[in-house]
């Protein structure tokens, strides 16, 4: 008779961290003068520097899962000007 195999261990311990995708928050706020202005819109819950994820039909806070639905007429101008960018391209 053969030899019997040993059964394969499985060797714990620290794992790789998985990178992150970054928040880009500097893409989020405007330079006009000496003034930055935020640009995407702030959390009524969370407040100032926490932000809304942007949707086609909502804002989502990522932090509290507040979230705030577009009117239709907020929907139809996002429509048109993403139309207008397509057209300048």
């Amino acid at each position: 008779m053969g030899k019997r195999k040993a059964p394969k261990v499985i060797k714990k311990g620290k794992r790789k961290r998985k990178p992150k995708k970054s928040s880009e928050r500097w893409k989020k706020y405007k330079i006009e003068g000496n003034i930055a202005k935020p640009t995407a819109k702030f959390c009524p819950r969370c407040g100032r520097g926490v932000f809304l994820a942007e949707s086609k039909n909502r804002w989502f806070c990522g932090r509290c899962h507040y979230t705030e639905f577009k009117s239709k007429e907020e929907r139809e101008k996002e429509q048109t000007k993403e139309k207008e960018k397509k057209v300048k391209k």
